[in-house]
């Protein structure tokens, strides 16, 4: 049973985060590999694309309810791109290791911030819970 219609985009972007996590530490890791070009894992630019052709759709909740079809965010899925642009050193690596701890941090709050969501989420419905058991 889920806690609220909001729980499973908290854990999508929870598990996205988690994954992106190991991406930038395989950036760190392979900064001095020839040739090795930086790895980003991008999901908000896919969700915003999807929440502007207004394809976001209701969760069903009943079985009278009407479906039609995957909302676009559980079909939105991130995506492992190698980035552009970026200056490459003489053996042709283009990892910057600043850039890859200030991405890891801001991930870490990220992170941090989603768990405490769950855990809020969690604590208002078991409330709900012990509040409908007393009636």
């Amino acid at each position: 049973m889920k806690a609220s219609s909001v729980t499973d985009t908290l854990f999508k972007e929870l598990s996205f985060r988690g994954e992106r996590q190991k991406i930038i530490a395989s950036n760190i890791a392979n900064i001095n590999t020839p040739n090795y070009k930086t790895k980003e894992l991008v999901f908000e630019q896919e969700l915003q694309k999807a929440s502007n052709k207004n394809d976001l759709q209701l969760y069903t909740t009943h079985k009278s309810h009407i479906t039609e079809g995957k909302s676009a965010i559980n079909s939105t899925d991130p995506q492992l791109i190698a980035v552009q642009g970026l200056e490459e050193q003489n053996d042709g690596n283009n990892v910057n290791l600043d850039q890859q701890m200030s991405n890891m941090n801001q991930n870490l709050t990220m992170i941090d911030a989603l768990s405490q969501a769950v855990k809020k989420d969690s604590r208002l419905f078991r409330s709900v819970i012990e509040s409908s058991a007393k009636n």
